[in-house]
């Protein structure tokens, strides 16, 4: 093989390597009796857009008139109101506490106040003492009287009294009595009905036990002298406490003297 074909066969491969490779027709020249190599058409590029395309245009749209009111809307109906709790009752006031009773304050007890005795209806029952015995002795007569008229069944009126009808060194007689609103039946010796003693005193007050009243004997003698009064020789003890149930440290003993 001559080089020249050689060199054909070297370019006809070359053409059909290429059209292979460019996927190209391979056509014959009439010029060359060589196949021409045909430029394999190019892959159309589209064209780019001239623009974008435009945004569509939103129509607008006009205004109302001022002529044309906007037609109100509606009324929106309101809300009902919110059904409310019903209001929880009142708490009830507080209750102030009541003060507590304030004690009563112990004031001097009258000492030589003026006052008036009323005869009362009594039941009588005499006696003497000497003055180591005295308490002992007023107290078993008024337990007598009492003991009396319980069967009697007749209440006493009023509190039991011892009237002082004399006195001395050694001792005194008394009559121990008990008022009463009735004339008591069948008296027991030695008991009789009468009245007590009335008329203007002068009162005051003794507490304590019967040992101590010579203490306020000596108080009352003493006012007396200061005030310039006379009494009568009699004296009267009201038994304000009970002194058959009382102890005897407890007692409360109004003292009237009789004035002239």
């Amino acid at each position: 093989m001559s080089n020249s074909r050689v060199a054909v066969l070297v370019a006809m491969a070359l053409v059909i390597a290429a059209a292979v490779w460019f996927k190209l027709p391979i056509g014959s020249n009439s010029g060359t009796g060589t196949t021409p190599v045909q430029t394999p058409p190019s892959s159309p590029v589209p064209a780019a857009p001239s623009a974008a395309p435009a945004a569509p245009v939103t129509p607008v749209t006009p205004a109302p008139s001022a002529s044309t009111a906007t037609p109100a809307a509606p009324d929106t109906p309101a809300t009902p109101p919110a059904a409310q709790a019903p209001a929880a009752p009142p708490a009830p006031a507080a209750e102030t506490p009541a003060a507590p009773a304030k004690p009563k304050v112990q004031t001097a007890d009258p000492f030589g106040e003026e006052q008036a005795l009323t005869a009362k209806k009594v039941v009588i029952l005499k006696g003497s003492a000497t003055w180591d015995n005295a308490f002992e002795t007023l107290v078993g007569s008024l337990k007598t009287l009492s003991g009396f008229l319980e069967k009697q069944g007749i209440k006493p009126a009023g509190s039991s009294l011892i009237v002082y009808t004399s006195t001395d060194d050694a001792g005194f007689t008394y009559q121990a009595e008990i008022p009463v609103d009735q004339d008591p039946k069948n008296l027991a010796r030695g008991i009789t009905v009468g009245t007590s003693p009335e008329g203007p005193t002068l009162k005051f007050v003794h507490r304590g036990s019967y040992d101590n009243m010579d203490n306020t004997y000596e108080a009352i003698t003493n006012h007396l002298d200061e005030k310039k009064q006379e009494a009568k020789d009699t004296f009267i003890e009201e038994y304000v406490t009970d002194p058959l149930t009382t102890t005897e440290d407890k007692l409360v003993i109004n003292v009237f003297v009789p004035l002239k």
